[in-house]
């Protein structure tokens, strides 16, 4: 009876950790001697790509706040194709980021579900360097190098 009472207690401990916040000091960083993707590392890498998709939306909030007050008449040509152009580069860096926040939420719900940092080709772990670097990245090195290998062949043809 005790044993089942304990393994009760143990079950509610576990589902609750997952919850309970992660303490992170501010100069922690991801290690190769701790085990990998760990609650320290997953809360790291899911407060940095937390914090890099509220940056992409604040330069969105701001670059549709610009393009909405630069809409004026211009009457020298060369100023109104150089605005135009501005304009033109503004949206396509807004269609980049995005297309970035779109794999920043892929990332996070990775984590949620317990597959960030594993390669989505080979199921390796994806090295800490890589994924500190760029912490949306989906493969290894090798395997993103065989993929844009192989991409490459196929652009080819």
């Amino acid at each position: 009876m005790a044993e089942n009472a304990n393994e009760g207690v143990h079950d509610g401990a576990v589902g609750s950790t997952m919850k309970a916040e992660v303490f992170l000091s501010d100069d922690y960083r991801p290690a190769d001697d701790e085990p990998f993707m760990n609650e320290r590392q997953l809360e790291y890498f899911r407060r940095k790509l937390v914090n890099w998709k509220a940056e992409l939306q604040d330069e969105n909030r701001h670059t549709i706040e610009g393009l909405q007050d630069g809409t004026r008449n211009i009457p020298d040509i060369t100023d109104r194709a150089s605005e135009e152009t501005d304009r033109a580069l503004e949206l396509r860096t807004r269609d980049r980021q995005r297309k970035l926040v779109t794999k920043i939420d892929a990332a996070l719900r990775r984590i949620e579900e317990g597959e960030y940092g594993y390669c989505e080709k080979t199921g390796e772990p994806i090295s800490l360097k890589r994924l500190d670097a760029r912490p949306i990245a989906t493969m290894t090195l090798e395997a993103q190098e065989r993929h844009e290998r192989r991409e490459k062949v196929h652009r080819d043809d």
